[in-house]
């Protein structure tokens, strides 16, 4: 295990916690980046700056992350270009599908009791399974 790194992750999920907190009782919204897109696809009057603003700062603080430690976000794709839009473009589905992504259902669903975030979380991870598992037997290594 190459990763681990318990306190950096402890940090982040503290911050992502208080974050979606802060979110809900401010402003009575759910932190679900596809909901906040989605969102912004059909802009409503007076429901558009928050969105932006959001959006904004997820950009500025990976920006800021990647000037200052810009190890932190090597990343090695080892995928052709196709594969990256493909996969992004079946996110994207199954977000809308969903009525939410990882972060709307996983971090704010579970967290208020919500039932269908919880069939959701648990659908994405068999998904996950399934996938991982049929790729690892058609050999495409991980």
């Amino acid at each position: 295990m190459d990763n681990f790194t318990p306190i950096a992750s402890t940090l982040g999920g503290v911050l992502i916690g208080l974050s979606a907190t802060l979110m809900l009782l401010l402003h009575g919204r759910i932190a679900g980046i596809s909901g906040i897109i989605g969102g912004g696809m059909e802009p409503r009057p007076g429901d558009v700056a928050w969105r932006a603003l959001f959006l904004g700062g997820l950009v500025v603080g990976g920006t800021v992350t990647g000037v200052l430690w810009p190890s932190m976000l090597a990343v090695t794709v080892e995928r052709s270009m196709a594969a990256v839009v493909l996969a992004g473009l079946l996110v994207g589905f199954g977000t809308r599908l969903g009525n939410g992504c990882t972060s709307g259902h996983g971090v704010c669903g579970i967290s208020r009791g919500s039932p269908r975030s919880l069939a959701s979380v648990l659908t994405f991870i068999a998904a996950g399974v399934v996938a991982t598992t049929a790729l690892r037997l058609l050999g495409v290594p991980a």
